[in-house]
């Protein structure tokens, strides 16, 4: 008996482990969107990021068209890899406009240069507050925004060639 109890111990922390193995490989939502979806982007007017490239209002996006919003930043290594499947979404007839958040112009122009410049405006989020404010926490982030300025869809991490289909759909919808 007393045999039995030295290894209850061990049992009950491989049986604790086993428990939160399966629950950090099984969570109960994966899908985490901002709480703004389907309301009115924030009202705001970021000063142009770039000398020359135009800022960015939330007037801006209430145009009548939809488009692509992408926080990015020179920063952001998934940015650079993401920026080619900006350009693929540019050929194909998507507006996009990008909010450069807590970057130089320096480094922004030269990502800009090195990586393809897919953006209609850039708007400068030098504090990050209106990515807090759309419901963001990270970058790259991508929003669908309809042509009354509405939030219809997020898109969390770096755009994939695989999502292209999904964010021309949206698009498509958000007309």
């Amino acid at each position: 008996m007393r045999g039995q109890l030295r290894i209850l111990p061990v049992v009950l922390l491989v049986l604790l482990v086993g428990a939160l193995v399966w629950r950090l490989a099984h969570p109960p939502d994966t899908d985490v969107q901002s709480e703004m979806i389907g309301n009115q982007v924030p009202v705001f007017a970021q000063t142009d990021a770039l000398p020359g490239k135009p800022g960015l209002s939330s007037a801006n996006l209430a145009d009548g068209r939809p488009k692509l919003v992408n926080f990015f930043a020179s920063w952001c290594v998934p940015c650079i890899g993401e920026a080619p499947v900006l350009t693929e979404l540019k050929k194909e007839g998507v507006p996009i406009v990008g909010i450069a958040v807590r970057d130089r112009p320096s480094d922004l122009r030269q990502f800009l240069v090195d990586n393809g410049d897919p953006f209609e405006r850039i708007g400068a989020d030098p504090q990050s507050r209106l990515q807090l404010a759309f419901g963001s926490a990270g970058v790259p982030e991508t929003f669908v925004v309809d042509g009354r300025g509405i939030l219809r869809m997020q898109h969390i991490g770096p755009i994939e060639p695989d999502d292209i289909p999904d964010l021309l759909n949206a698009v498509r919808a958000a007309r």
